[in-house]
């Protein structure tokens, strides 16, 4: 099993027909998942997951993909995780803000899973 097989990945949507979709692609590449539907439990999830990867809606309850970002950031544990933002917000203001928050990249919806899986490849080599 290589490397990429073996990540964990967490999904935080609210959308569930997203969240649905997602957790099929990534559990058909091998990965392990865990899947919340909004952002206080992203957080909570995260620091029992240990994530990889996170696959982060920018507009959730609770807390948004943005406040989310920054605190996983801010944290030294989640220091090797990898953030993707993922949301209906494509102006470049709001791309600027989840890049400057950490963001490693920032997916418009709808997007293409062929185009979501090449991104995630790309940034977690």
């Amino acid at each position: 099993m290589s490397e990429t097989r073996s990540l964990r990945v967490l999904i935080a949507d609210d959308e569930a027909n997203i969240v649905i979709s997602l957790e099929y692609l990534m559990r058909k590449e091998g990965y392990q998942v865990a899947t919340v539907a909004d952002g206080e439990a992203a957080l909570k999830v995260a620091a029992e997951f240990s994530p990889d990867l996170v696959l982060l809606d920018v507009m959730m309850p609770r807390k948004s993909g943005y406040e989310v970002c920054e605190a996983l950031r801010a944290n030294p544990t989640h220091a090797h995780s990898r953030i993707i933002l993922l949301t209906a917000c494509g102006r470049d203001s709001d791309i600027e803000r989840g890049m400057a928050l950490g963001a490693d990249a920032y997916v418009t919806k709808p997007f293409s899973p062929r185009e979501l899986m090449r991104k995630i490849k790309t940034i977690m080599t």
